[in-house]
């Protein structure tokens, strides 16, 4: 099993690319009344630049942890979390965040909401607002960005809030579960969107989900967790290119990914 980052262009070759990730040994564990907790143990993972990886696993088994962690926003009990080298210790302004609520603040206009995390550091300047516009247009808002969220729907909320983790440039996107609130078709769609934000941006992409199909379609590896505490257990490659359409949901390479990562949980149900 490997955890190295690499690259998988259309050919499927890998290709090594330089980390922006790396996870050493990580583990966290909970003091409780009732004694101690393990959520993680031992996760070793490297992310390269620009490469998009989902992790998916039983509920429980320390997937958003592991998120929350590299956000800054908990902090780890063993080993090391590093971006770009760098331990991280806190919430970092190279870091976007889409969580699965939108979390529009209902008095500010869509074009507002998605400048917030600029308005956090800096007053926006023209630059930011293009780019904001620029984002909202790339995921179809463009004519929304006067609008008040409770104009939209909650799929064009969701897209909203992408634009916003993206919209101060970070070096890595993390994603939890953005779109699993909402109907299978509208997440089939902004699957699709986000893949073309992925893939424009170049951006290096971190998806915790519970959709192996969703995984499989956006990523280029995806991780495979035990339940908790959490480890890795697999760590499978995806192999069609960074562009993908939605003719690969019916190739057969597809289901064969999805059925390899399926029978951890097949076996997991069996044993149990």
């Amino acid at each position: 099993m490997s955890t190295t980052a690499q690259r998988l262009p259309a050919n499927g070759e890998n290709v090594p690319t330089r980390p922006l990730i790396s996870i050493r040994d990580l583990g966290k564990r909970y003091e409780t009344r009732k004694g101690a907790t393990v959520a993680l143990d031992g996760i070793d993972l490297d992310i390269a630049e620009g490469e998009f990886v989902s992790v998916v696993g039983p509920s429980g088994c320390g997937k958003t942890t592991l998120l929350k962690i590299l956000a800054g926003l908990e902090e780890r009990t063993t080993g090391d979390a590093l971006l770009g080298g760098t331990p991280i210790t806190g919430p970092r302004n190279d870091i976007g965040i889409a969580f699965q609520g939108s979390v529009m603040l209902p008095w500010r206009r869509i074009i507002e909401n998605v400048l917030l995390p600029v308005e956090l550091n800096e007053k926006p300047t023209p630059a930011h607002r293009e780019r904001a516009h620029a984002l909202l247009a790339l995921v179809g808002l463009g004519e929304f960005g006067d609008s008040y969220p409770n104009e939209l729907s909650g799929g064009m909320q969701q897209r909203a809030a992408i634009c916003r983790a993206l919209v101060h440039d970070p070096s890595l996107l993390l994603l939890d579960e953005p779109f699993g609130a909402l109907d299978a078709l509208t997440r089939d769609q902004l699957n699709v969107q986000l893949n073309s934000v992925w893939e424009q941006s170049g951006k290096t992409a971190l998806l915790i989900t519970h959709s192996i199909s969703e995984a499989v379609y956006l990523s280029q590896r995806v991780v495979v967790m035990s339940p908790r505490p959490g480890r890795i257990v697999d760590v499978i490659e995806v192999p069609f290119g960074r562009k993908r359409g939605t003719e690969i949901l019916t190739d057969p390479t597809f289901g064969e990914v999805a059925d390899k990562i399926r029978q951890h949980f097949n076996g997991e149900r069996k044993n149990g």
